[in-house]
């Protein structure tokens, strides 16, 4: 039996075990659910205790080893991702409140959830307080108390700096940084292994608290993003079109890549096939060399869905009405951590803790949506190369 098929199961089996324990199994039992969520927040924990190192050693070497050869290319991919990214996450924290704002919540039940957050209510910086944080004063600081987005300005810092080194000294930095990356993504499996269980326990908890609602409300946001997602595909064949690439040609020097995201769900998965579709079009080699492996380690167009719809829903199952400031911080916060979402199943919901974080709600939303993320996570990973090939389509088209 697959992973996929265990992590659903755990979950279907921890929401029945909680709607059994709100509804007909006797009260005394009620507290299993709480030594229950106890694992699933060690759980948590230790997949949050490897984003530092995983997010850090894949932005530094993706910087880095193309910094030396990112000339007039790499700058324009750069705007053209920020755009993108941007314009992606700005559609998304408009549509996605509104969507979510219909789920009728229990308020006792979200009473509860907020009182079990262990993140007080005044943890939310103001703008200006966050703009200032961007910049760490002390890194080990910063990776003490687990502030992501300092820890990937400071990463750019040093990646830049690492590309006007001597190419000796570059290439041994940049082969530490792959080791601990290995062993970081060898540690992440081997917590991933642990999913079903830790999804159960978190499960469980969450069900007692909001009885049968769990169910729809879990189906409402995998059918979101899934929806949203979608919508963000069809958006990317447009621009190809537009730079003058056949529409049937596009779609068919992608479709092998696709299928490869949507079995796999690892971007870096698909990209042999992304270049292989890239040279039947007729790129260039600087394209299927250079830009088509520096876009697939930076660019995730669709964790600029995933990140920002996931902020919504565990704020809307908290009601917890998000500021205009927290929206542009989950926004802002998305495109940046997007930059370094690993290409492995379930990349995009590994980093979404500091997101939660940064507008103040609590980072154990993220068992739940790691539970339901196969469907999900199939529709980023097929956005995720389809932004690719779209961008490189727009950037450097191929001439006829």
């Amino acid at each position: 039996m697959s992973l996929t098929t265990r992590v659903l199961l755990g979950l279907l089996a921890g929401l029945a075990l909680g709607i059994a324990l709100a509804s007909w199994l006797p009260a005394s039992w009620q507290p299993l659910a709480g030594w229950l969520e106890t694992i699933g927040t060690i759980w948590t924990r230790a997949l949050q205790m490897m984003v530092i190192p995983l997010v850090a050693t894949l932005l530094f070497t993706g910087v880095s080893s193309g910094g030396a050869g990112l000339g007039r290319l790499g700058g324009k991919a750069i705007a053209l991702f920020a755009i993108v990214l941007a314009a992606v996450a700005a559609f998304t924290l408009v549509v996605a409140p509104v969507i979510f704002a219909r789920i009728p919540f229990d308020p006792d039940a979200a009473r509860t959830l907020r009182m079990a957050s262990t993140l007080p209510p005044d943890a939310v910086p103001s703008f200006r307080d966050w703009l200032v944080s961007l910049m760490p004063n002390n890194l080990v600081a910063a990776m003490s108390a687990g502030a992501m987005l300092p820890i990937i300005v400071g990463t750019l810092v040093f990646a830049m700096a690492a590309t006007r080194l001597p190419t000796e000294a570059r290439q041994r930095l940049e082969r530490a940084a792959e080791a601990i990356r290995s062993v970081t993504i060898i540690a992440v499996r081997g917590i991933l292994s642990l999913a079903p269980y830790g999804v159960f326990t978190l499960a469980v908890p969450l069900a007692l608290r909001l009885g049968t609602t769990a169910l729809g409300a879990v189906a409402v946001y995998v059918v979101t993003v899934a929806a949203l997602t979608f919508l963000v595909i069809a958006a990317m064949y447009p621009l190809a079109v537009l730079r003058g690439v056949s529409l049937r040609q596009f779609a068919r020097a992608l479709a092998p890549a696709q299928g490869i995201a949507v079995s796999a769900r690892s971007s870096l998965a698909a990209l042999p096939a992304l270049i292989d579709g890239a040279s039947a079009l007729g790129m260039p080699e600087r394209v299927t060399g250079f830009f088509l492996p520096f876009s697939t380690a930076l660019f995730r167009v669709g964790a600029a869905v995933g990140l920002p719809v996931g902020v919504i829903f565990i704020a809307a199952l908290h009601h917890v009405d998000l500021t205009a400031t927290q929206l542009v911080i989950a926004g802002v916060s998305s495109v940046l951590l997007s930059f370094s979402a690993p290409g492995i199943p379930f990349g995009s919901i590994l980093i979404m803790a500091p997101v939660l974080v940064a507008v103040g709600l609590p980072v154990e939303g993220v068992g739940i949506l790691l539970g339901v993320d196969t469907v999900p996570d199939m529709f980023r990973t097929v956005a995720n190369v389809t932004g690719t090939m779209a961008a490189a389509a727009v950037l450097d088209p191929p001439k006829r």
